[in-house]
């Protein structure tokens, strides 16, 4: 259950960190050099109501997504974020569940690639945190299961990244044989089991890779991204693995000199504004 404690830790780390960590703006006079509750509740992803109800001990039983969410939003170290489980009364995650706790090191790495569109996802290729000009690039991910891209490819709203047909199988042939290896590393991940089995029901293409054992791996490539603004946007698309933490780290970047180069840059400063949609 939440506590006292629970709510007053939760106000110390956020009074430690300032917008300008973790790429908000100042914005006007502050009380305070930390973060407003309000602002915490939006990189947590929670209405700011039930952020206030946590911090006065008034909210019970907060989810391990909910506590897991606020120990990435509020930069927590690995011991911090597993006192805050432990304050919210959830077991910290064991070894044999899909990693999700992103250290601060990855954090930093995000904001010194303030120009670039970078991701971090986890092993089962659920979007854990994403720097503003992969939100602009990309879009605004949903809660939920959209934020896990076999998922959203398979049996959700898909993406703005165009496939021909070749590049389409290889591409769900590698998704899937992706999640098996993790999904046979991590065999005590409940949260795991269930998205397969969810897939399965919900997308024959994903039922008939999955039974077949299709086998192939992620690499490189060049990937076109339809955006509604500017248009086509061919970047080349790196991931790169954390090591001792299975995590991904996705960057996309621009040929240097190109079409391509000029209209991510566009992006990079329109950011998410809304703006007439490309013919």
């Amino acid at each position: 259950m939440a506590t006292a404690e629970l709510g007053a830790a939760i106000h110390r780390w956020r009074d430690r960190l300032s917008p300008g960590e973790v790429g908000l703006p100042a914005g006007g006079r502050r009380r305070a050099a930390g973060l407003r509750r309000e602002e915490l509740a939006q990189l947590a992803g929670i209405s700011a109501d039930y952020g206030m109800r946590l911090e006065q001990g008034r909210a019970t039983n907060p989810s391990s997504q909910v506590v897991e969410a606020l120990a990435r939003a509020l930069r927590l170290s690995a011991a911090e974020r597993d006192h805050l489980y432990r304050l919210a009364g959830l077991a910290p995650p064991g070894p044999k569940t899909v990693p999700v706790f992103v250290p601060p090191s990855v954090h930093r790495l995000l904001d010194r690639l303030a120009g670039t569109p970078v991701a971090v996802y986890d092993a089962a290729w659920t979007l854990l945190v994403a720097n503003p000009p992969y939100t602009a690039l990309m879009g605004e991910v949903a809660q939920g299961r959209e934020r896990n891209g076999v998922w959203r490819h398979f049996a959700g709203s898909g993406g703005r990244v165009v496939h021909t047909p070749e590049e389409r199988r290889a591409f769900e042939t590698a998704l899937v044989s992706d999640l098996r290896t993790t999904a046979e590393r991590y065999p005590a991940d409940h949260r795991l089991r269930d998205l397969i089995a969810e897939l399965r029901a919900r997308s024959d293409r994903f039922a008939e890779l999955w039974d077949s054992g299709a086998v192939g791996a992620h690499e490189a490539a060049r990937k076109t991204i339809r955006h509604p603004r500017v248009g086509p946007v061919t970047l080349d698309c790196d991931v790169l693995a954390v090591a001792g933490s299975d995590l991904r780290i996705m960057v996309y970047t621009a040929e240097p000199d190109t079409e391509d180069a000029e209209r991510l840059a566009l992006l990079m400063v329109l950011g998410t504004q809304e703006l007439p949609a490309a013919p």
